[in-house]
């Protein structure tokens, strides 16, 4: 007796093309530290675990005019990570929220001319055991802010000593007027 249940989808192993024609659906949720650079890329703070990485991807075979239908996926994920405002070099919780959409094709050179031409969504080679979750994850990298800072920060900025005493800071150029030559009257 054989049994007429579908096998589980597997993210890190996943047949892009037999999941578009399905139409599939998959979701799931994902450990930050499961996902080795995005866990590299962001603070690790003692009090606070990590958010988990909530993800969701929707397969399709878009009809295309005159040729083979096109396998897409629709990928979208969302978490919060923890970085260090580069104002207040405090920790910071920063929501990151991915929907992006992608076109699987057959080889590099194919995608890598429709990449060129399309600037609504990315093109990658289709395999029949694609990492979904490393996708998420680099993705969730790509949208990381480069300069992360609060927008108002926490605490005051920490002031120079003169600052404090009121004291104005030294001209920096004060030194270099000094060793200025004096105009010659020759």
């Amino acid at each position: 007796m054989t049994s007429s249940r579908p096998r589980p989808l597997d993210p890190r192993k996943l047949d892009v093309r037999d999941f578009a024609a399905a139409a599939g659906s998959l979701s799931g949720e994902t450990a930050q530290s499961d996902l080795p650079r995005l866990a590299a890329s962001v603070l690790a703070l003692a009090d606070t675990p990590p958010a988990p990485v909530q993800w969701s991807v929707q397969g399709a075979l878009r009809p295309v005019t005159g040729g083979a239908p096109v396998v897409a996926l629709q990928l979208q994920a969302h978490t919060t990570v923890a970085l260090q405002c580069q104002r207040c070099l405090q920790p910071l919780q920063e929501a990151i929220e991915i929907d992006r959409r992608f076109r699987f094709v057959g080889d590099e050179d194919e995608a890598a001319r429709l990449d060129e031409e399309d600037d609504d969504e990315d093109v990658l080679v289709a395999s029949r055991a694609f990492d979904l979750l490393g996708l998420v994850e680099d993705e969730l990298i790509l949208a990381l802010p480069i300069v992360p800072r609060h927008a108002e920060c926490p605490q005051p900025l920490p002031l120079a000593a003169a600052d404090e005493a009121g004291e104005a800071a030294p001209n920096p150029f004060a030194a270099l007027a000094a060793l200025r030559r004096p105009p010659s009257g020759d």
